[in-house]
């Protein structure tokens, strides 16, 4: 597939020797068995295989096609995800400079064809682009990121009319989805709530 990546002009910085104590594999379509590697970094915590498992049964029915928005991409093994489950494209969007940099070499090595963005979440939403299908809102825990990251989709106009967004959070951290958001499924793994919500309509507070 042809290799497409981009990185908003910034300058990467070379990987630190000790980038890959562990690795997060893709559990399911085409690249299924192919592995990540997870550098140790504050507040980075790849979705466990199962939660992601359960996640994309439930996306099952709508992967195929979808454009796709990872918005704090880490590993990048949301969108990776789906792109081995059909996806048209994903979008990675990822504020570290390390990150963003393994991230490419590893898509260049599983050959997808992606776009990957070294940029803030919010200085990308507010950017001139299209609708996604499909969101994963993953932010590292201790930033508190949730609402401003969601309620910024809706005001900068990112979503398709009946979008599907992912939320990963803290299982007693409040999340104020807007109002336009249907909650579609939900789960629990430890510590952590992951949320499937259906976007029903226009935003009542836009």
């Amino acid at each position: 597939m042809r290799e497409c990546y981009h990185c908003d002009g910034a300058i990467l910085a070379k990987p630190r020797a000790n980038m890959a104590p562990g690795r997060v594999r893709i559990i399911g379509g085409s690249l299924r068995g192919s592995k990540l590697e997870v550098p140790h970094l504050p507040g980075l915590r790849p979705t466990p295989d199962r939660v992601r498992e359960t996640l994309f049964n439930w996306l099952m029915p709508v992967i195929e096609g979808a454009r796709c928005l990872d918005l704090f991409a880490g590993t990048g093994a949301l969108g990776i995800e789906a792109l081995s489950r059909g996806a048209a494209h994903v979008d990675f969007v990822e504020s570290d400079v390390q990150l963003a940099r393994l991230l490419r070499d590893n898509l260049a090595r599983l050959k997808q064809a992606a776009t990957v963005s070294q940029s803030v979440a919010s200085r990308f939403l507010e950017s001139a682009g299209g609708e996604y299908d499909i969101v994963f809102i993953d932010p590292p825990f201790g930033d508190d990121l949730w609402d401003r990251a969601m309620a910024s989709l809706e005001s900068n106009h990112r979503l398709s009319p009946s979008a599907y967004i992912y939320v990963e959070s803290p299982e007693n951290h409040p999340i104020s989805a807007p109002s336009n958001w249907t909650p579609h499924r939900e789960g629990h793994a430890g510590a952590v709530r992951f949320a499937l919500y259906r976007r029903t309509g226009p935003s009542a507070t836009i």
